[in-house]
């Protein structure tokens, strides 16, 4: 279910999730720039996160 958090793994549209803030829920990537992810969560709405720092799991969306 997880993959690597490389930024070079997520593209624009694909689903994530933070498992250090699983409050957050799904999250739909919006821009990849460097290492820099652009995500709007379900809960939280968009937020910017640097992979250096933070991790995300890729996901399929429940249906």
């Amino acid at each position: 279910m997880s993959e690597s958090t490389d930024p070079a793994t997520l593209a624009p549209g694909g689903f994530v999730r933070n498992p250090n803030c699983p409050e957050w829920g799904l999250g739909r990537v919006q821009s990849v720039v460097g290492s820099r992810v652009t995500v709007n969560f379900e809960e939280v709405g968009k937020v910017v996160l640097d992979l250096a720092a933070a991790s995300l799991e890729t996901v399929e969306p429940d249906r």
